[in-house]
């Protein structure tokens, strides 16, 4: 299992016309290249999904799930949703920087 660690900051994304939010950590430069490559190499390649998503397992703090990362074009590397359940357990604010660890 190959595993990228990064520093982010917690974002908001909401929709114009739903009252739901998503909160998505972006996962850019080295870190989102490391994945990029890991994805797309032969032994990893059943870990693909929609969307040119990649299945992955992240740990934030003592929270860990699986989940998938989605291509993000303005940063040219990835996005990471994160749920509710992770944020409050975590006690995580939009805006914080938070420290991520992604495994494939």
């Amino acid at each position: 299992m190959e595993s990228f660690t990064i520093t982010t900051p917690l974002w908001r994304w909401q929709s114009a016309t739903a009252p739901a939010a998503w909160f998505f950590l972006t996962i850019a430069g080295d870190v989102a290249d490391g994945i990029r490559l890991a994805a797309m190499s032969g032994q990893w390649l059943d870990k693909r999904g929609g969307f040119g998503s990649a299945r992955v397992a992240v740990t934030i703090g003592d929270t860990s799930w699986n989940t998938s990362v989605f291509p993000h074009k303005e940063s040219g590397g990835w996005i990471l949703p994160v749920k509710a359940a992770v944020r409050k357990a975590e006690g995580l604010t939009e805006g914080e920087d938070v420290t991520v660890t992604v495994s494939l």
